[in-house]
């Protein structure tokens, strides 16, 4: 039996039950009753979520198109990558990357780079975010959703990642693309 097998049957927690306590059009909450690997019972409280994907999009000159959100839970305007929730679990991420960079800011592009995948809040939700670099950028019109409301503007990637590191930009999945996407690009 291979190592990490070992380590999953050592740690791994047993479903005993499950109840959906809250079901809305973003989140499902759930109450789970677990075994523990001592044996002893305990509760988990988690949010199942369809998943999400970000981007990256740069410019040929290095500038990156950001966005400028009101974020209702933090009552603050924050920096942002293009991003949204997938439709359903079955989308492809790549068609949904596609779909909101040419949403929410109007830019289609040439050459996309899978940069993976990261869970936002492993301890409370299974949330999954699929993060891709846009390359080769062409400019259109946006199609915002009707409950959509942002700003666009473009800054250089140097200066984005200065930020990411010196704490003005508080967004996780807007910190962990931006520095891998620099790492890529060599900035």
């Amino acid at each position: 039996m291979e190592l990490r097998e070992k380590e999953y049957e050592q740690l791994a927690e047993k479903m005993k039950s499950s109840t959906e306590t809250y079901h809305g059009p973003l989140l499902h909450v759930y109450h789970d009753r677990v075994i523990l690997p001592n044996g002893h019972e305990s509760g988990r409280d988690y949010i199942k979520h369809l998943g999400a994907v970000c981007v990256v999009p740069v410019t040929e000159d290095g500038e990156v198109i950001i966005e400028r959100q009101y974020r209702y839970p933090l009552d603050m305007v924050i920096t942002e990558i293009p991003a949204g929730k997938l439709d359903s679990p079955e989308e492809d991420r790549l068609s949904a990357a596609k779909r909101e960079l040419e949403e929410e800011t109007g830019y289609t592009a040439g050459r996309w780079i899978d940069m993976g995948d990261f869970f936002p809040a492993v301890a409370y939700s299974t949330e999954r975010i699929s993060m891709y670099l846009a390359l080769d950028l062409k400019q259109g019109e946006r199609h915002l959703d009707a409950d959509e409301f942002l700003n666009i503007e473009k800054q250089p990637l140097e200066t984005l990642v200065n930020q990411v590191m010196n704490g003005e930009i508080v967004d996780i999945k807007t910190q962990a693309s931006i520095l891998k996407a620099a790492r890529i690009l060599g900035v």
